[in-house]
């Protein structure tokens, strides 16, 4: 059997082109999901921080923040917020500036570890970006953390030893550290089987055309192998 492609993605809960990136993936592996000859894919979700300094409970909002911890003009984090909005929308996401609850990420992180460990990832980070882009909910908090993690079928008690216990940091360094290493500087980035780089939240169909490719090269390879 051919082996499927991996694509390992960084990415941050508290970036917005992120979450877009994330939905156009999506949609360029569904389109290839069509195919005689579909690709096989696995996804894997690595921690990035953007912010790692931000308080786990900011007194103010997402354009504040921008505007304060930045130093960007609100006018230009208005027009920026606007445009974001306006892509995500394309994407079938209804980003909501007006709630959202900016926050320290470290935690969401973990959370999505503890969840890769029990065959949730996928469904934890697409929770997240969620409660956190489209309805206001609080990402940084163990409490609220713990009850997104029970409404994708994780264990809430085993959600909050992990978290409580701080044991999935090394995990999120590790990640970080092969970011580095890679000289991932901002995200997303698409890393496929680790050797074709893609950055940013590229179209959909330029992630088909990168499966389709990578695909053909894997059968090419399977074939000189028999």
């Amino acid at each position: 059997m051919t082996d499927a492609i991996k694509i390992d993605v960084w990415s941050d809960i508290a970036c917005p082109w992120c979450y877009i990136g994330k939905r156009n993936l999506e949609s360029g592996l569904a389109e290839v999901a069509g195919d005689d000859d579909a690709p096989r894919v696995e996804v894997t979700y690595h921690s990035f921080e953007l912010a790692p300094d931000t308080p786990v409970d900011f007194d103010g909002s997402e354009l504040d923040f921008l505007a304060g911890h930045k130093g960007m003009a609100a006018e230009q984090v208005e027009q920026m917020l606007a445009r974001v909005t306006e892509v995500a929308a394309g994407a079938g996401l209804e980003y909501r500036f007006d709630i959202l609850k900016h926050t320290n990420t470290v935690k969401a992180h973990e959370l999505i570890h503890h969840a890769k460990a029990q065959g949730r990832q996928l469904e934890m980070t697409e929770r997240l970006l969620q409660a956190y882009f489209t309805e206001g909910r609080h990402v940084g908090r163990v409490d609220d953390l713990v009850d997104l993690a029970a409404e994708v079928g994780l264990d809430a008690d085993g959600a909050r030893e992990a978290l409580e216990s701080d044991r999935h940091v090394v995990d999120v360094r590790r990640d970080q550290e092969q970011a580095r290493a890679y000289g991932i500087n901002g995200v997303p980035f698409f890393v496929i089987d680790g050797r074709y780089g893609v950055s940013g939240a590229q179209p959909p169909e330029a992630f088909a055309q990168v499966a389709r490719q990578v695909w053909a090269e894997h059968r090419s390879a399977a074939g000189d192998a028999a």
